[in-house]
């Protein structure tokens, strides 16, 4: 242990340590003070061209954003309005094509009635004017039967005159010219 005690007095006598404690001195303590006067104006330099920029920067970033966020709030309350503003013009157009469509069926039906009331008169007139003609065609086959009746007439009225003849002849010659003429012509 003899080499131990040679190194530490060897040790105390290169250092100049003898009779401090940790080896302070007035040095080291002003050097530490100096080191710790640097640290703070470091900080204080640092916090007036760095940290200062750097939250006034971090500040106008949140305010940004939240009027970003507010101006989103807001175009969403407009957008909602306009969809319920939408909705509700799209609601007013299905009733007014409801409405125009309701207007037109019942123009439609009207149209219709009219048109069947058009069609049945003229069916009407035409039935009439039909059985005009029909009465004029009858008045004038009436009016041709009497005239052949009369030519009729006229020839046995001739017949008997040319041939005074006696009742069986006249009746054989009545029979006869009602057969050529047919049973029915008379009868009508």
């Amino acid at each position: 242990m003899n080499g131990l005690a040679v190194k530490l007095a060897l040790l105390e006598t290169d250092s100049g340590m003898s009779g401090k404690i940790f080896g302070l001195d007035v040095q080291i303590i002003f050097d530490a003070l100096i080191l710790a006067l640097a640290v703070f104006f470091l900080f204080f330099l640092l916090s007036y061209f760095v940290f200062n920029p750097a939250r006034d920067f971090l500040q106008k970033r949140a305010e940004r954003i939240e009027a970003d966020l507010n101006a989103a709030a807001e175009e969403k309350k407009e957008a909602m309005e306009f969809k319920a503003e939408y909705d509700a013009r799209l609601a007013d157009a299905d009733a007014e094509v409801d409405r125009i469509l309701s207007e037109g069926k019942r123009k439609a039906k009207r149209r219709e009635s009219e048109i069947i009331d058009a069609a049945n008169a003229e069916a009407a007139r035409i039935m009439e004017r039909t059985e005009r003609e029909i009465e004029l065609e009858k008045s004038k086959v009436r009016d041709d039967v009497k005239k052949e009746m009369i030519e009729v007439a006229t020839e046995m009225a001739g017949r008997f005159v040319s041939e005074r003849m006696s009742a069986e002849k006249q009746e054989q010659l009545v029979d006869s010219v009602l057969a050529e003429m047919g049973d029915t012509t008379w009868r009508e």
